[in-house]
């Protein structure tokens, strides 16, 4: 499927943009701006495969010239926020062989600009890393036969109903401003579009390809899916490295998204197997189900998602199909875990929480104890280092038996004799005897940090179900009833009695306004999509 991007934009002065360093970057040349008295040029850019300015027939040769041209252009604009080029970045179909690109830009620009008036400077990009684009520039002015820059816009005097000027209090007559080309108008972002998209399929078609290019939304298209985000070069570029983006982990999410819609009817039976499957063992249940009134979890659970759907009641209908995926992934992943565990129970679930809170914690304390003494070795490793490198000047120090040659030898070796002495008195104060083993400290050092990498693995792992539990527990504090509300600290906290009574109490007051909406006529909800 060809990647449908054809992004438009205005080169602004506002903006600290500048046409000159447009061209540079996309042509790969030196290019002199006589705005600002810079060289523009992008070393870098070494993936340009084909650059080529188009002229209108009437326009002198001479705008040929890259620099010429957009200095040309760039000086006719004198307001801070003038609009000095609009410019084009296309993907290009890699189903086209390479060698047509050339022959498919030029006959886009020539069709749909430089016939208008327009004067066309193309760039082709392609690093052979399956991404080959376009960038195109494209004047903003219209130009005469001498090569003379045209006005944007000319003034128009307003006309009354006899075709007389009107005159104004101020005394001036009435007046509007009238653009000299429609390039700007909206309309011509949709032509432009679909003319790209025209003249890609003609080339796909000359090529006996069956992809064919098509630019429009996926709502226009009566396509019941998410489209992905753009992610743009810095971004593609950190994650062929493996480095994780904001925009590549939401165009992963709106994916599984769009895989979990075509799978949701099977998700859904799925539920309603292990909702009757456990109706089943009900009934060995039922007593202590009656005592404890405590429904089993699948039920809260469901619960919980009826009640987020009805949160999202004024979302757009995207948003609540974005938003529901994500509820269903989210929950029957949980449920998945649950099962496995053997949890059903409000009372199982607290249980199991409170137990592997406390191995969390043990397991986080064994590995800063791992950790702590490994630092306490390190630090004595490097006291025996000082104190064997400096130990033959102390001895050659000790030796000296005159008082003055002593006391110049001390002078002249006032470092070394410094760090012999302190790491006297550390190995004193650390050491139990007066002895130390360097292979013994150095054997444990490397036993415990040859461990620690299991125990980070088995620390993480137990973090993870922490996560799983304490999210459940989280949503079926919002459908139960306040006195069965817990607050859930991470291990090794004491969990908030502040915390805990705000959210009691926020649950009284949501259980107050439920009693208050007036009934509304159930409606048997149709689980089969």
């Amino acid at each position: 499927m060809p990647c449908p991007h054809c992004k438009i934009t205005i080169i602004k002065r506002s903006e600290n943009e500048s046409a000159v360093s447009a061209a540079a970057y996309q042509s790969g040349e030196k290019l002199f701006s006589e705005y600002d008295q810079e060289q523009k040029y992008y070393p870098y850019k070494n993936e340009v495969t084909h650059k080529e300015i188009l002229l209108p027939p009437h326009v002198p040769p001479e705008y040929a010239d890259r620099n010429t041209l957009w200095n040309s252009a760039e000086a006719q604009e004198k307001q801070w926020n003038s609009q000095l080029a609009r410019r084009f970045v296309l993907a290009i179909p890699r189903e086209i062989p390479s060698e047509q690109y050339a022959d498919l830009l030029r006959d886009y620009c020539q069709e749909f600009f430089v016939s208008k008036g327009m004067i066309a400077d193309f760039a082709i990009h392609d690093k052979g890393d399956g991404n080959p684009h376009a960038h195109i520039l494209l004047t903003m002015r219209a130009m005469d036969e001498k090569g003379k820059w045209l006005p944007k816009c000319r003034k128009v005097y307003d006309l009354d109903g006899n075709g007389e000027r009107i005159r104004l209090p101020s005394g001036r007559w009435k007046s509007h401003k009238e653009n000299t080309v429609d390039w700007n108008d909206r309309k011509y972002a949709e032509i432009w579009r679909q003319g790209w998209a025209d003249t890609a399929n003609r080339y796909l078609e000359a090529n006996h390809r069956p992809e064919r290019l098509d630019l429009r939304s996926y709502a226009r298209q009566w396509i019941d899916k998410i489209p992905t985000v753009h992610m743009g070069p810095a971004a593609c570029q950190m994650e062929k490295k493996g480095i994780q983006t904001s925009i590549g982990n939401l165009n992963r999410d709106i994916k599984a998204a769009n895989s979990l819609m075509q799978s949701i009817r099977q998700m859904v039976r799925h539920l309603k197997g292990w909702i009757a499957d456990l109706k089943e063992k009900k009934a060995a249940l039922m007593e202590a189900l009656e005592q404890t009134k405590e429904p089993a979890i699948p039920e809260l659970l469901s619960q919980y998602l009826e009640l987020r759907s009805g949160q999202r009641a004024d979302w757009t209908s995207r948003g609540k199909l974005k938003g529901t995926v994500a509820d269903f992934n989210k929950v029957q992943a949980a449920m998945d875990f649950l099962r496995e565990k053997g949890i059903s129970t409000v009372e199982s679930l607290d249980t199991r929480l409170d137990e592997i809170s406390q191995t969390s914690v043990s397991v986080m304390e064994g590995v800063k104890k791992s950790e702590k003494r490994i630092k306490a070795i390190d630090t004595m490793l490097s006291y025996i280092d000082k104190y064997e490198a400096n130990k033959p000047v102390h001895k050659e120090y000790a030796a000296i038996g005159w008082k003055k040659k002593k006391e110049q030898f001390a002078e002249s070796h006032r470092e070394e004799l410094d760090a012999y002495h302190a790491a006297i008195r550390y190995l004193k104060t650390s050491l139990k005897g007066n002895t130390y083993s360097r292979k013994d400290l150095e054997a444990e050092r490397e036993q415990l940090t040859s461990a620690l990498p299991e125990q980070g693995e088995e620390l993480e792992a137990v973090q993870a179900d922490v996560k799983v539990l304490r999210d459940v527990r989280r949503w079926l504090n919002q459908v139960l009833p306040s006195e069965q509300y817990r607050q859930t600290a991470e291990p090794g906290k004491k969990p908030s009695v502040q915390g805990n009574l705000k959210g009691r109490q926020e649950r009284i007051r949501q259980e107050q306004a439920e009693k208050r909406q007036p009934p509304r006529a159930q409606k048997q909800q149709n689980m089969e999509l």
